[in-house]
């Protein structure tokens, strides 16, 4: 079996200690950290910015996965980098066209960190098969961004699948929206190999028992 990479989400841990809470992950067996970037206007919330992941990137040495849910994306990655991101994720519909896409991935590229490509549920795979030998990453979301808890959508995950079959690289396509113990199976089996949990893993009393249950 192809190995699973599970990426606990910080939207759901506890804000007042989040050095101990990404610890105490990495003790339960993460290897990244999922990192929420949300500006209220691409995405009606508001998270946390570029200082968080400058002091996050002090305290760990976990891969630091961030989602930026955020309109003009090309004008935060070069911030984003510099402050120690591994990854960087940003929105095909935050995009004007196809060149406003391949611009943003060769930007996160020049900086050497992986580049990453997120489609909402309304989003058709095949608007973004065109971009997929560039990217390390797909992240494909079963909820609608912009908040965490939200109920997982068993049809947004039949993408995944269509997305395997036109992938010619070692591309990880990543799952985020409404994964447990349960979902995490129906993504697996379609493909998956990255799951991103939040309030799954940060809820639950057992660190190590949530995170083991969806590998």
């Amino acid at each position: 079996m192809n190995k699973i990479i599970i990426s606990p989400s910080i939207l759901s841990a506890d804000f007042a200690n989040l050095e101990k809470e990404i610890q105490a992950v990495k003790e339960a067996g993460a290897e990244w950290i999922h990192i929420d970037v949300m500006d209220g206007h691409f995405v009606p919330n508001i998270t946390i910015g570029v200082p968080v992941v400058k002091s996050l990137r002090k305290v760990t040495d976990l891969v630091l996965d961030t989602h930026l849910m955020i309109e003009n994306p090309e004008r935060y990655i070069e911030p984003f980098a510099k402050a120690g991101a591994d990854i960087l994720t940003f929105h095909y519909e935050a995009c004007k066209d196809s060149d406003h896409v391949n611009e943003i991935i060769s930007k996160i590229k020049h900086f050497g960190i992986k580049a990453g490509l997120s489609i909402k549920p309304k989003t058709a795979p095949e608007e973004i098969f065109e971009f997929l030998d560039r990217l390390d990453l797909l992240l494909v979301m079963t909820v609608e961004p912009g908040f965490g808890g939200q109920e997982f959508m068993h049809d947004c995950a039949m993408k995944i699948p269509l997305i395997k079959e036109k992938v010619q690289n070692d591309i990880i396509i990543q799952v985020d929206g409404g994964i447990n113990n349960l979902t995490a199976k129906i993504c697996k089996s379609l493909g998956a190999n990255s799951l991103v949990a939040g309030s799954y893993i940060y809820g639950n009393n057992d660190y190590k028992k949530a995170i083991e249950s969806l590998k």
